[in-house]
């Protein structure tokens, strides 16, 4: 990786790790369940901090960060996040967030919006039809076992503060996952931000949702008469949910030209 800053940040009870890479205006990276920075954007984050600041996190019960006495949901660690930005004074910033980190990264927008100028959402999913079928009943059936010697427990047993939580947080992510509360399309629809969706075309997301997903935030339209919309979608040929993020030098190039575009609000 680049040469960076770290540091943990006091937020609701967390020490929160952060890194921060490169220079310019502020991009936030959110990580997958089970993983952590590395696992997650090792490969991709070197690109994007050739232009600007990256600021990658890792929340609760992952990577360095410890766990406390509380549950993982989208909406506390949304929280938290935003807590560390608001610790770094950054007023606003670009939000990317993958797997289980984009849902915290809609909550970001939905439930803070003065904190997002644009949105790219990766493998993301507003309900759980948005999940190839059978898929989401996965989490409820998953023991830490199915995950020893996987490159998510590998990191987790070299960074976690206490290597022995592992079983601890392969209980919460199923918890996590049985209890999530889902946003509504009104949800969708009423993000600020500009928004980049991306799936692989062989993900754990349909193609369908993300289409859906892509027309509740304004796009689908014909551009050429219309305009462009605010949102964009992107699927990834020959590309799974695992090796989404591994496609870096693509996946960079979409994203710095989306940040660089001229912004366009949803209601314009």
């Amino acid at each position: 990786m680049t040469d960076h800053k770290s540091g943990y940040a006091p937020v609701n009870g967390l020490h929160m790790y952060y890194e921060i890479h490169g220079t310019g205006d502020p991009l936030v990276l959110i990580h997958g369940s089970f993983s952590a920075i590395g696992t997650s954007f090792g490969e991709l984050l070197p690109h994007l901090a050739e232009n600007r600041q990256v600021i990658a996190v890792e929340f609760q019960g992952h990577g360095r960060t410890a766990d406390i006495d509380r549950p993982l949901s989208p909406q506390l660690i949304a929280g938290d996040v935003a807590a560390v930005l608001d610790h770094l004074g950054i007023r606003q910033a670009d939000v990317l967030g993958y797997s289980l980190g984009s849902t915290i990264a809609f909550q970001i927008a939905l439930t803070r919006p003065d904190l997002v100028r644009k949105l790219i959402l990766a493998s993301f999913s507003f309900t759980a039809e948005g999940l190839h079928p059978g898929l989401s009943d996965g989490f409820e059936t998953l023991r830490p076992e199915h995950l020893i010697g996987s490159p998510f427990h590998d990191e987790y047993l070299r960074l976690a503060p206490r290597p022995e939580d592992f079983p601890a947080l392969v209980d919460k992510i199923s918890e996590l996952m049985r209890t999530l509360r889902n946003p509504t399309a009104d949800d969708v629809r009423a993000i600020q931000a500009p928004t980049m969706l991306v799936i692989g075309d062989s993900d754990i997301i349909r193609p369908e949702h993300a289409v859906e997903t892509f027309r509740l935030r304004g796009g689908g339209v014909a551009g050429d008469q219309a305009g462009l919309p605010p949102a964009r979608l992107a699927v990834l040929p020959g590309t799974t949910h695992v090796t989404l993020v591994h496609r870096a030098e693509w996946l960079a190039s979409m994203i710095d030209d989306f940040l660089a575009a001229p912004e366009v609000k949803a209601e314009d």
